[in-house]
């Protein structure tokens, strides 16, 4: 299998010119369900699993379940800054560096899942009772220079949480 397929099995995300009410609704949902899923899918893992690397050279899967719980914790404080700032430039964050934190290494996942778990609790709660007008508000991204609106923000962490779902599936065969 070729190097992008392994990083990027179910593709790069790409955000559609428009996005539909149905497309937002199934990608809530996604968010809803996701640390279920995970949890059902990390069960009975044993620790030989969880520290065997998705892909040669790629994290563990113990990094990439801890690399969830704050990849998606930092997309709720970007939802909550773009609803309550004018445009702000967001924080960007080094996953690499944050992912080679012994924590990383050491600590259980079922402190991310449970984080996880809260997070899209909430997460989800406050995207169930958005107006129109807030789904319009932006962010800028600090390393490109992009804005985003927050309807493709949750496509994003849709997409996000099916990418390190599909490379856990995968590297526990």
């Amino acid at each position: 299998m070729n190097l992008e397929k392994l990083r990027y099995p179910i593709g790069r995300f790409a955000a559609p010119e428009t996005v539909s009410d149905a497309l937002l609704n199934e990608a809530i949902t996604l968010l809803e369900i996701f640390p279920e899923n995970l949890k059902e899918l990390l069960q009975g893992i044993t620790k030989q699993e969880l520290d065997t690397p998705y892909r040669e050279g790629g994290w563990t899967v113990r990094q990439v379940v801890h690399h969830l719980a704050d990849s998606h914790h930092n997309s709720y404080i970007r939802f909550k800054w773009a609803l309550t700032e004018d445009n702000p430039t967001i924080k960007a964050y080094d996953e690499t560096a944050w992912a080679e934190l012994g924590d990383y290494a050491t600590a259980p996942i079922a402190w991310s899942i449970e984080h996880l778990e809260i997070i899209h609790h909430k997460l989800v709660h406050l995207l169930r009772m958005l107006s129109e007008d807030q789904w319009k508000r932006t962010f800028v991204h600090p390393e490109t220079g992009a804005t985003m609106d927050l309807r493709t923000l949750a496509l994003m962490y849709s997409w996000h949480s099916m990418h390190h779902y599909t490379h856990i599936k995968n590297a526990l065969g």
